[in-house]
C-alpha cells in the first residue's frame, strides 16, 4: 500500500473515531505502566475496575515493591493470571526503586528491560504518558494492519518496523489508537463488520465478514474497552 493510500485510510479512521484514545485510565506513567501490564489477556474495562483499588493500596513503585504478594494477588485477581502478574508488578516496583528512583523511565530500552514489559507495553507508555511517538502492536494492530495490506508479517516486531516505514513518526501513537479502536469495534477477528466499515472501498480484505450493511451493523461494538 502506498503512502497516499495509507494517509487516506488514516483520515477515514479519524473521521470514524474522532475520540480515539488510550482506554486505560491513568494519571501518571507509573499507573499506565501497571495498567498496561494488567491488560494482558484482560479487557481494559476490567483493568479500569481494578486499578482504583490497586492504586489506593499501592500508589507508588515503593509501595508495590514492598507489597505483600498474597494481598497483591487478591487485589488484581479479576484481571486473570493474577499470580504471575503480581510477581511481575513486584519486580517492576523493585527495579524502578533500585535503578530509577521510583520513577518510570522514558527510554524504550530501559522499559523493555523491566519484568513483563515488551515493546508493545513500552510503546504504549512512551506514547501516552511521555508523548514520545511509538507504534503499539497489539493483537488488534497486528490483525488490522495485515488486512489493510500494510504488512505481511506475523511477528509483532516486524509489523512495528513495517508500520514505522509507512507512517510519519509524529503520527505513530495516534495511528495506533485509531487502529486499535477499529479492531475493537469493527475489524474483529471473526467476523469483521465489513459492510459497516468506512474502509470498505480501500480494504483489500473486504468481504472477510458480511458485506450486507444490516448484517454487518449487528456486529459493530460501540463503546468497547477491551
Amino acid at each position: 500500500m502506498s503512502g497516499r493510500q495509507v494517509t487516506a485510510v488514516v483520515r477515514a479512521l479519524e473521521g470514524q473515531y474522532p475520540d480515539a484514545r488510550c482506554e486505560l485510565d491513568f494519571s501518571s506513567p507509573f499507573e499506565l505502566l501497571v495498567a498496561t501490564v494488567l491488560s494482558a489477556q484482560c479487557t481494559d474495562q476490567k483493568v479500569n475496575e481494578v486499578t482504583p483499588g490497586l492504586f489506593a493500596r499501592y500508589p507508588t513503585a515503593e509501595a508495590l515493591a514492598s507489597s505483600d504478594l498474597a494481598d497483591l494477588e487478591e487485589t488484581i485477581r479479576p484481571t486473570g493470571f493474577f499470580r504471575q502478574k503480581a510477581v511481575t508488578l513486584q519486580g517492576i516496583g523493585r527495579i524502578l526503586c533500585d535503578r530509577y528512583g521510583g520513577e518510570v523511565p522514558d527510554v524504550l530500552e530501559d522499559l523493555v528491560a523491566l519484568p513483563g514489559v515488551g515493546r508493545k507495553t513500552a510503546n504504549v507508555v512512551l506514547g501516552e504518558a511521555f508523548a514520545i511517538p511509538g507504534i503499539a502492536v497489539d493483537t488488534h494492530v497486528l490483525r488490522v494492519a495485515r488486512r489493510l495490506g500494510w504488512t505481511t508479517e506475523t511477528d509483532p516486531v516486524k509489523v512495528e518496523r513495517d508500520l514505522m516505514a509507512l507512517i510519519p513518526k509524529a503520527r505513530w501513537t495516534r495511528v495506533s489508537q485509531l487502529v486499535i479502536w477499529h479492531g475493537r469495534r469493527r475489524c474483529h477477528a471473526r467476523p469483521p463488520a465489513c459492510g459497516a466499515c468506512t474502509l470498505a472501498t480501500r480494504c483489500p480484505s473486504f468481504g472477510e465478514g458480511p458485506t450486507d450493511p444490516s448484517d454487518a451493523a449487528r456486529l459493530v461494538k460501540a463503546g468497547v474497552r477491551g
